[in-house]
């Protein structure tokens, strides 16, 4: 698909009025914060759309004293008959990690996309509220990102029909999420699906594709140097943070998609590359001319909604019930 007229536009005035902006963003806490309450505010503009509904979700896990508090939202179809946070337990679900550079954005600035894939799939959207760097450095994210599929698992819903999704930041949570659940033995889950995943947290591949790619929103530069924030006294070392030399064993099916104009998009293919080596099933798309997650303007750009509808049917794929032996011979 060819960038549409829209899109160009877009992205024009992104390049000229965001992307200076964020090439100049200081890595250090107090810009953090003040960007933080900025994003907070304009996410109270968002809305989930008229054909989905947000259920909030606090839930201490009283019953379960070693496991952390899941807090956040079920993201829903209108004419659900009941909440999942209601106490019922869904064949289904896609567990949604949004993204933010670990530091700033919640479960309501990504509505766009999650009320979408609500809507598209007919399956819910548990966004979970997760903690924040700098306040809260590696392995924090991961930690409540764990402990949100955990509480899937234990609410009854069979890790056969979990989709875990993410975008940027969250793209990288949701691959280490999956990482993890290999190695502490818990149940795989259906599928990854990942939007403009945050790969490799010390850019070296997104540094070196800054000087020839024409991102008109991120900056490898900024993204380094909150990524010392995101990744704390413990520093890169931490092998849970290498995703391009994860095994990669028995992993399930993933999906990619990528801009093709983002400096993030060499990252994307080298994943997809490590994955495939592994021998996982690694479908990657590059969509030309687009910016990172551009799936988020799903309501106003049409690469971003044909994108979106990409990803429903891969999610309907891996989430769909095996056929009967009958219905096989038949």
């Amino acid at each position: 698909m060819d960038q549409s007229v829209r899109s160009r536009a877009i992205s024009g005035a992104l390049r000229l009025g965001v992307h200076p902006f964020m090439h100049r963003v200081p890595g250090h806490a107090p810009s953090i914060r003040t960007a933080r309450s900025a994003v907070d505010a304009a996410s109270l503009l968002l809305r989930a759309g008229s054909r989905a509904r947000v259920v909030p979700l606090a839930d201490p896990r009283v019953e379960s004293p070693g496991d952390r508090p899941v807090r956040g939202e079920w993201v829903v179809t209108r004419d659900a008959p009941e909440a999942p946070a209601a106490g019922t337990s869904p064949a289904g679900a896609i567990l949604y990690l949004h993204g933010g550079g670990y530091v700033v954005c919640s479960p309501r600035t990504h509505r766009s996309i999650t009320s979408r894939l609500a809507v598209e799939t007919g399956l819910p959207v548990l966004v979970p509220r997760y903690r924040l760097a700098p306040e809260h450095p590696f392995p924090a994210a991961l930690e409540d990102a764990v402990a949100a599929y955990r509480w899937l698992l234990d609410r009854g819903v069979p890790a056969s029909g979990i989709v875990v999704a993410g975008d940027s930041a969250g793209g990288h949570l949701a691959a280490t999420l999956a990482g993890e659940i290999c190695r502490t033995g818990l149940p795989s889950p259906a599928g990854i699906v990942l939007f403009s995943p945050w790969v490799d947290l010390t850019c070296e591949l997104s540094t070196r594709e800054q000087r020839r790619a024409r991102d008109p929103y991120i900056s490898a530069y900024a993204a380094r140097r909150v990524a010392r924030l995101v990744v704390g006294p413990g520093g890169f070392d931490d092998p849970r943070l290498a995703l391009l030399t994860c095994a990669w064993t028995d992993t399930p099916p993933v999906l990619i998609q990528v801009g093709g104009a983002e400096v993030l998009r060499p990252e994307a293919e080298a994943l997809a590359d490590a994955l495939t080596a592994a021998g996982a099933d690694c479908e990657l798309q590059v969509w030309k001319g687009q910016m990172h997650v551009f799936q988020i303007l799903n309501r106003v750009l049409p690469e971003a909604s044909a994108a979106m509808r990409d990803a429903a049917r891969f999610i309907g794929s891996v989430t769909a019930p095996a056929p009967k032996k009958s219905e096989v011979a038949a």
